[in-house]
């Protein structure tokens, strides 16, 4: 158990740190902004540049990787809105929310690091070929989600599949980390290899991506503060920190993963949700306070929930 706290304890003290930073106002909003943009911008699609530009794929299909993961989140995401709309009787947007709250899960800025100090280069590998569709997918599937229930809670007449392709797909192309991993992606192919400058600044500020993306995160932990639903809520975090984990576990040990790829899905899925449930939130205006709390209750417990799956893989 020692070695998995060594692991994962580190993750979750630099959250801390970052959220006591902003409580006390030695470091005050506008820098933990200006430093989760750096992180999403810079210094996390510059580890995944790196991780898929120094990869070996060798044949090594995506496929049954895609598919233990994205069955765990369709099992889970399911779970979340039956249980908001016939447990505790919301409407089909608050539903939404749900599922993708507990289904969605934050890959890039905690996922990541502790991937990387769990499972090393093997699990990063894993987890870059995930986040290739990882983002894209999720954000059409809630965006269509969304777009049905409003028609159905307040009527009127709802966009086209048509509209929603074309407004995701253009924040897509401009988002730095599918940029990221489609150039590092085209160099692996290329059989090109970076010069020693060049792979020395890459490395630099790959390396700046675990410590400033968690203490980034911890900062903006201080904006979602636990408020009403409690019950709802709880149910969710439930689900996101054990349901999905158990689901790609499963899924994972069922399609005959290897040992490094498992354990960095079941790692990544362990760990809480993810800012984009709050911005479908937001973006819809609905749940958003459910979301929010979502985001905190999950970060509060997930150095419990991603220790339990940390010793179970080991």
């Amino acid at each position: 158990m020692s070695a998995v706290l060594i692991n994962v304890a580190p993750v979750f003290l630099l959250i801390l740190i970052g959220w006591i930073l902003a409580r006390t106002k030695v470091l005050n909003e506008a820098t933990g902004d200006a430093l989760g943009e750096f992180v999403f911008k810079i210094a996390v699609p510059m580890l995944i540049f790196s991780t898929l530009a120094n990869a070996h794929f060798d044949g090594v299909s995506p496929f049954r990787l895609w598919a233990a993961y994205f069955a765990g989140v369709a099992v889970t995401w399911t779970a979340g809105h039956l249980v908001a709309k016939h447990v505790f009787k919301r409407d089909d947007k608050i539903g939404v929310i749900a599922g993708m709250s507990a289904a969605f899960a934050n890959n890039v800025f905690i996922g990541l690091p502790l991937v990387g100090r769990s499972v090393g280069a093997e699990g990063l590998l894993a987890l870059s070929i995930l986040l290739a569709i990882h983002l894209p997918l999720m954000m059409i599937v809630g965006t269509i989600l969304m777009e049905r229930a409003t028609v159905i809670v307040d009527g009127g007449k709802g966009r086209g599949l048509k509209a929603i392709l074309a407004q995701v797909g253009w924040n897509l192309v401009r988002n730095p980390l599918v940029i990221a991993l489609g150039a590092g992606l085209a160099f692996s192919l290329s059989g090109l290899t970076l010069t020693p400058v060049v792979a020395t600044v890459v490395a630099q500020l790959s390396s700046a991506a675990g410590p400033a993306a968690l203490i980034s995160i911890g900062m903006a932990l201080t904006r979602y503060p636990v408020r009403g639903n409690i019950g709802l809520t709880g149910a969710i975090a439930a689900l996101k920190l054990l349901l999905l984990p158990a689901a790609v576990f499963l899924m994972g040990k069922a399609l005959g993963l290897s040992p490094a790829w498992a354990a960095a899905l079941v790692l990544t899925s362990s760990v809480p949700t993810g800012i984009n449930a709050w911005l479908i939130a937001q973006r819809f205006r609905a749940g958003q306070n459910i979301a929010a709390s979502t985001i905190s209750v999950t970060t509060a417990l997930g150095v419990v929930s991603v220790s339990f799956w940390a010793w179970l893989l080991a």
